[in-house]
């Protein structure tokens, strides 16, 4: 083997390996849900402009994950007349049930333990929206700069929608750099295939051309 042969094939791997690794990444952060009968499903609003009903299921986890299509779902019991059987009904205000959940210490931030997961019903105004509901039972809240949610009832302590690498680095990432679920754009490990195609492709004509030429 060549020396040039040699040096494109370890630049292939290299490109294989970086693709792999930002398939592997993914963010830390609190995705919100909507309970609909038995089932989440993913919040199609944020909480601070949803506007439940009374009587609705809500919640919230912690997690680390890609994109709404892999993100953890709430744990435990998620049942109105059980979360809400102790706050009476009252005129103007409306009862939503909410589900808190922290996560797993796998995916707390260093140095942080997630508390217990818990259930609070929160009797509010009847134009509250979710964030204020929220707020009523579980103080103190946090937001970044963009209204991302990075903490409820103080946890985690810092950060905000990290990106976490395979190896557990993270850096910082804001709400409109999570991808989405549905994403049509292509990804980088097929953007970094496509890379070793043509590097290939390109050591492949070098080859076929000097022989030709050779005498």
């Amino acid at each position: 083997m060549t020396r040039r042969r040699a040096a494109v094939l370890l630049l292939a791997l290299f490109l294989l390996g970086n693709a792999t690794q930002a398939r592997a990444a993914g963010y830390r952060y609190w995705s919100f849900w909507d309970r609909t009968g038995g089932h989440w499903t993913y919040a199609t609003q944020g909480p601070s402009t949803s506007r439940p009903s009374d009587g609705d299921v809500q919640g919230f986890r912690f997690s680390v994950s890609e994109d709404s299509g892999d993100s953890a779902q709430p744990r435990g019991a998620a049942d109105f007349a059980s979360i809400c059987a102790r706050t009476p009904a009252a005129d103007g205000r409306k009862r939503v049930a909410l589900v808190v959940d922290f996560g797993t210490p796998a995916d707390a931030p260093s140095g942080e333990t997630p508390p217990s997961a818990r259930t609070a019903c929160a009797r509010v105004a009847s134009d509250a929206t979710t964030a204020e509901a929220l707020a009523s039972v579980a103080k103190p809240l946090r937001y970044d700069t963009n209204a991302l949610l990075c903490a409820i009832a103080g946890y985690p302590k810092t950060g905000c929608g990290e990106q976490v690498a395979a190896a557990g680095e993270s850096k910082h990432a804001s709400a409109k750099q999570k991808p989405a679920a549905n994403d049509d754009g292509p990804s980088l490990g097929l953007l970094a295939g496509a890379a070793v195609v043509a590097v290939l492709g390109g050591a492949a004509v070098w080859q076929a051309r000097r022989r030709r030429n050779a005498p």
